[in-house]
C-alpha cells in the first residue's frame, strides 16, 4: 500500500535544483578548458547566483512588507467598524 510521507512540491523542487547545481559543477570540472578559464567561469556563475539570490531576497522582503501593510490596514478597518458598531449600540 502506498504511503505519503508528506514530501511536498517544495522539497522536490529543492532536490531538483541541488541536483542541477551539482551536475553543473561536475560538468564544469570535467570540461575541456584551461584551469584559468574554468575558474573564471565558476566565479562568474557564482556572482550571477549571488545576484539572483539578492534579487529574490529583495522581492521577498517587498512581498512581506506589502503583506504587513495589508494586515495592518485590515486590522485598523476592523477596529473602526467595531467602534462604530459599539457607538451605535450605546446611542
Amino acid at each position: 500500500m502506498a504511503r505519503d510521507d508528506g514530501a511536498g512540491a517544495g522539497s522536490i523542487l529543492l532536490a531538483f535544483l541541488l541536483g542541477a547545481v551539482a551536475g553543473a559543477a561536475v560538468a564544469l570540472l570535467y570540461a575541456p578548458a584551461a584551469g584559468r578559464e574554468t575558474r573564471e567561469l565558476i566565479g562568474e556563475k557564482a556572482r550571477e547566483g549571488r545576484d539572483r539570490a539578492a534579487e529574490a531576497a529583495a522581492k521577498g522582503r517587498d512581498y512581506l512588507n506589502q503583506g504587513r501593510e495589508t494586515i495592518s490596514s485590515a486590522l485598523e478597518r476592523g477596529r473602526e467598524a467595531y467602534q462604530q458598531a459599539r457607538a451605535r449600540e450605546n446611542a
